[in-house]
């Protein structure tokens, strides 16, 4: 915990954060002194929990459930948020699913429900939070999205294409509300370890992906959530208050390294130029 809070006397809005990523950065943004309203669908237990540990710190924590396909119970997480902390200071966007499909077999409610899910949702919520955080002083909108929205996967089109909406509408809005007091950026993360890796992967364990990370990913290991809370909380507080209308990317450097670079510890055997570019050999 730093020294000076940077959040003190804010109130932040975490949907998805009964697991993983937003769980972490419900626990962050209230470590650094905000009240907090976390929103969950499925973990109700997780949302609680957090919900516990975040009250032992002296701070102000409700639990809210909505289903983000459905429209109406978006607009409720709104109302009820605001309702039970007076305003929305902090708005942090990290909800979604993650899908992945072969393109020839994905079915049109498989993409409508990643859409609603990933970015309408998020999308309407945004709207209800910055028409009242209009009437106050305005605030902060963090927008989570993910290198799948940068770079291209297989059999993630429908997924790709929703975070990469996300991008686009984080750098869109936030010219339209920079005026009005409202700063609006993101974060794209890469390979961030939660529990769905160990449902989803067969045979996914902690010491494979160590070694799987420090082949592939540049700076050798995969990322925590707390790396992207720590962000989050970031982009949130003064410190950034210059900062408008970016994504950034944290991933280790995965996107920031050429995919056909094969070996990228060892300096490169190969010479190109030297026909016509003088070189001092080692």
């Amino acid at each position: 915990m730093s020294s000076q809070l940077r959040l003190v006397g804010r109130n932040a809005l975490i949907t998805g954060s009964d697991i993983g990523i937003g769980r972490e950065i419900a626990h962050e943004f209230a470590r650094e002194g905000a009240d907090v309203v976390l929103h969950y669908c499925h973990h109700r237990d997780g949302a609680l929990s957090i919900a516990e540990e975040i009250k032992t710190m002296g701070r102000r924590a409700a639990v809210i459930h909505a289903d983000f396909d459905d429209l109406n119970n978006v607009v409720a997480l709104a109302d009820q948020a605001i309702e039970t902390m007076g305003s929305i200071d902090c708005l942090v966007n990290n909800a979604g699913i993650t899908f992945n499909a072969p393109f020839l077999k994905i079915r049109p409610e498989q993409f409508d429900k990643l859409f609603n899910v990933n970015f309408r949702a998020q999308f309407f919520l945004t709207q209800s939070i910055v028409a009242d955080m209009l009437k106050h002083s305005g605030g902060t909108v963090c927008n989570i999205s993910s290198i799948h929205g940068l770079q291209g996967a297989p059999e993630h089109s429908a997924y790709a294409a929703t975070k990469g909406a996300i991008i686009a509408h984080t750098r869109t809005l936030s010219v339209e509300l920079a005026h009005l007091g409202v700063r609006v950026n993101g974060i794209a993360p890469g390979w961030i370890t939660v529990e769905n890796y160990y449902k989803a992967i067969p045979g996914f364990n902690e010491e494979q992906a160590k070694r799987d990370a420090y082949n592939t990913v540049p700076i050798a290991r995969y990322g925590q959530p707390l790396d992207v809370a720590r962000l989050a909380v970031f982009l949130s507080c003064d410190e950034s208050s210059f900062m408008v209308g970016q994504t950034i990317t944290l991933d280790g450097g995965t996107t920031a390294l050429m995919s056909l670079v094969s070996d990228f510890r060892n300096e490169s055997v190969a010479r190109f130029g030297k026909e016509y570019l003088s070189r001092t050999e080692r």
